[in-house]
């Protein structure tokens, strides 16, 4: 949980709108850059707003772009950031099971000017894709292949195996995902004997138990 003096309040960009204010982690120590990127994007004609904790910003409702203050760095975040004509390639894939959005990180108020036409180019460019209705066509939870050790419990345990069967297809990816990031089988086989009991539960790896 942050606590107070990693938290940075902030007043909602104008649009015709009652200012509000938000508090968002880990804005003190990037307000600047923060701030910087508001206006980047409140320039283009987007309307701000506070989702998640963070600066969101949207075209007819629809989720363009998000400033998000992390430990190490403020990044701009675009969610259909796969979408985007990136030759250059400075958008980067946020984790290894990200398929839609994609940022760009800055670890200091000097590195944003530089990406400023850039950044400008792919808002609208974002905003386009928002008007044109596309949509970054997404896998499907059955199409990620499930961890082998995974797979040897459920072949062992035909309890375990309907339980997880009987997951919503969500679940399913959470468990399929926690278990493949590890690197060593030993903490990948660790992992799913700890995903048991919560499996059986009918709960996915990222809910907490009743």
């Amino acid at each position: 949980m942050e606590t107070e003096s990693e938290l940075a309040a902030f007043t909602i960009l104008g649009n015709g709108r009652k200012a509000e204010t938000m508090k968002v982690p880990y804005a003190k120590k990037w307000q600047k850059e923060t701030d910087k990127l508001r206006k980047i994007a409140a320039d283009c004609d987007l309307t701000e707003a506070l989702k998640w904790g963070k600066p969101c910003f949207t075209f007819q409702k629809k989720n363009v772009a998000i400033v998000i203050p992390l430990k190490e760095s403020c990044a701009f975040s675009f969610f259909k950031g796969a979408l985007l004509k990136d030759p250059k390639h400075i958008l980067e894939r946020i984790g290894d099971h990200t398929q839609a959005a994609r940022w760009i990180k800055f670890t200091s108020f000097r590195e944003i000017a530089p990406l400023r036409s850039t950044l400008t180019d792919f808002i609208y460019e974002a905003i386009a894709l928002e008007e044109s209705g596309k949509k970054v066509e997404l896998k499907k939870p059955s199409e990620y292949p499930i961890p082998e050790e995974l797979q040897s419990r459920l072949d062992d345990n035909a309890v375990l195996r309907a339980a997880f069967g009987a997951l919503s297809p969500g679940r399913r990816k959470s468990y399929i995902f926690h278990v493949s990031g590890a690197k060593q089988p030993k903490t990948r086989s660790a992992r799913v004997e700890k995903c048991v009991p919560m499996i059986l539960s009918g709960r996915g790896f990222n809910e907490m138990a009743n």
